[in-house]
């Protein structure tokens, strides 16, 4: 067998294999074993006719398909592996040539994993965050703890008021017709938050407990029931209580109720403490991500469709994960928002388009830097996750399967991306790209302004050949 690259552009590469007619025929008897049970020959038992007799019965070329695809399926994936290709596509092939006596050759078509031309990835210049906790970020997270710690209360000498909570039972008609999730009964509804459909909740305010009335409002255009998009509806309400929210007084003795400290100066503190961390944290996580965002700018690839393709099913898949702990489907959202598939495939293109970059680029600076991971690194991994999943460290290795390599993987990134991010300059401003836009547009701007030349009125043929004639 003979196995060469023929020719690359791009991402894109065209291999040969070439068998010659032992080695193909090789296959041709394997494809015989394989499908001689489908041959009926007269004198011989259903499968126990020779090779030579049924080709002769049905022709040559009888065992050829079954033959090619299982000389393809055993010679494609080692010839892969010697020319030590990184396949990310299916690949197209064709048969170049076949002859009996010669034998067969495919031309086979197929995307690597692109080279990546790397760019300035140390030293780039990525935007500070500046962090700081205010007195008024303290009071918010205190009044939020009291929000979170109110109870509601009833109350029966007033109407219904904004921000008030109320149970109520609804019914809803289209032209006198009840629709289907139209009627709920003893439904909690806050009003103000808009919950319901616009106007709706408007409509309560005013109202006194044991009201009956009529709510009138007009269905979206883009509601997301079809039958009701843009419909005039009534709904029957009746209301059977109003309820307030009691926040409780931020003192002492609430701090000791909701906390492990005395004081609402220690809350405060403590309180002021977390804050920062948190922020620090987010703002270091936003600058490693700027940082990178750079070195993929600076880098230059060409992602091939399939790469993409496969990143956005990555995504949809993840989506499917959340909103199945939700407790609902993808199935269900595409019906709620009136989306296709084909939709949410285009709505995530970019963003898997740039998540291929970011590893292809981390990949090729990694290698650049033959940056290492150790045994005791991935181990001191398992025990940080095992820790933080409460999982004995076998039930992760089990998990995950070839745990060794996605742990190298992981470590070997995160070194990656701390080396371009130690690297970068933290400047108050990044300049550069300021400057490069502005350098862009005072070219523009001079080009609208240069003068157009105006163009040299044609000679005609004669005159052009009177003109020729005198200069001779």
């Amino acid at each position: 067998m003979e196995n060469k690259i023929i020719k690359k552009e791009g991402y894109t590469v065209e291999l040969e294999i070439a068998l010659t007619k032992e080695e193909f025929d090789v296959y041709i008897t394997k494809a015989y074993n394989k499908d001689k049970n489908k041959y009926m020959i007269q004198g011989f038992r259903k499968g126990k006719a020779p090779q030579y007799l049924i080709e002769r019965v049905y022709g040559k070329g009888v065992f050829y398909d079954t033959a090619i695809d299982m000389a393809l399926n055993s010679e494609y994936p080692k010839t892969v592996d010697s020319l030590e290709l990184e396949i990310v596509d299916y690949p197209h092939v064709d048969i170049k040539d076949m002859d009996e006596e010669k034998g067969i050759t495919f031309s086979i078509k197929v995307d690597v994993k692109p080279d990546v031309e790397l760019g300035e990835y140390k030293g780039v210049e990525i935007q500070k965050a500046e962090v700081s906790v205010t007195d008024k970020d303290i009071e918010e997270a205190l009044n939020k703890e009291a929000d979170k710690n109110s109870r509601l209360i009833s109350v029966d000498n007033r109407p219904v008021a904004d921000k008030d909570t109320v149970i109520i039972d609804y019914e809803g008609s289209v032209n006198g017709v009840p629709f289907e999730g139209g009627k709920a009964e003893k439904h909690e509804l806050v009003i103000g938050s808009k919950s319901f459909i616009p106007g709706f909740e408007d409509q309560i305010i005013g109202h006194n407990i044991n009201d009956e009335f009529d709510v009138f409002v007009k269905f979206p255009d883009e509601y997301h029931a079809e039958e009701l998009k843009g419909k005039e509806a009534v709904f029957k309400v009746v209301l059977h209580e109003i309820k307030v929210k009691e926040i409780p007084v931020i003192d002492d003795e609430f701090i000791k109720d909701i906390s492990e400290y005395d004081t609402v100066e220690q809350y405060k503190e403590e309180t002021r403490k977390k804050m920062l961390e948190d922020r620090q944290k987010r703002a270091e996580d936003s600058m490693r991500s700027q940082a990178l965002a750079v070195a993929c700018e600076n880098a230059k690839v060409d992602v091939p469709n399939a790469m993409i393709e496969q990143a956005t099913d990555r995504i949809i898949e993840n989506m499917k994960m959340e909103m199945q702990y939700s407790g609902y489907t993808l199935e269900q959202y595409l019906e709620y928002t009136g989306m296709k598939m084909e939709d949410i495939k285009s709505q995530y293109k970019e963003q898997a388009r740039m998540m291929v970059v970011r590893d292809l680029v981390v990949e090729a600076i990694r290698n650049a830097e033959n940056i290492q991971v150790t045994d005791e690194e991935i181990e001191e991994q398992l025990k940080k996750e095992a820790e933080l999943y409460k999982m004995e460290l076998d039930q992760i290795k089990k998990a995950i399967g070839d745990y060794k390599k996605y742990y190298s993987d992981k470590i070997a990134d995160d070194k990656t991306i701390d080396l371009i991010y130690t690297s970068a300059k933290k400047v108050k401003e990044v300049k550069a790209k300021k400057a490069e836009k502005k350098e862009e547009k005072e070219e523009a701007e001079a080009k609208k302004a240069e003068p157009k030349k105006k163009a040299a009125p044609k000679k005609s043929t004669k005159k052009a050949e009177e003109d020729t004639a005198d200069k001779e």
